[in-house]
């Protein structure tokens, strides 16, 4: 029964991780709107073009766009050392059980 909730705890903590990744999607849609090499004219949906804001090709030099811009990379980071704290707390729990 202890082992079964630590998994539980970890379930929630990936769902947390994946709520922060679409907060940092939704700020990729926000800097392609204010980016005008970016902004989608199509009419019809896309995904976001994460790879553009993270590497800042074609994105608006303003500073408001820029700063969104960070905001982002670290949104991006924190999912990125969230899972992989997750992943080492994995590890630690699977090492210790009989």
């Amino acid at each position: 029964m202890p082992g079964e909730a630590l998994y539980v705890l970890f379930g929630l903590w990936a769902l947390a991780m994946l709520v922060v990744f679409v907060q940092a999607t939704r700020l990729s849609y926000r800097i392609e709107a204010r980016s005008p090499d970016l902004t989608n004219r199509s009419g019809v949906p896309r995904k976001a073009m994460l790879f553009h804001t993270i590497t800042n090709l074609k994105v608006a030099r303003d500073a408001e766009t820029q700063a969104l811009r960070r905001r982002m990379i670290m949104l991006l980071l924190l999912v990125v050392a969230g899972f992989l704290a997750m992943a080492a707390g994995i590890g630690l729990a699977n090492g210790s059980a009989p």
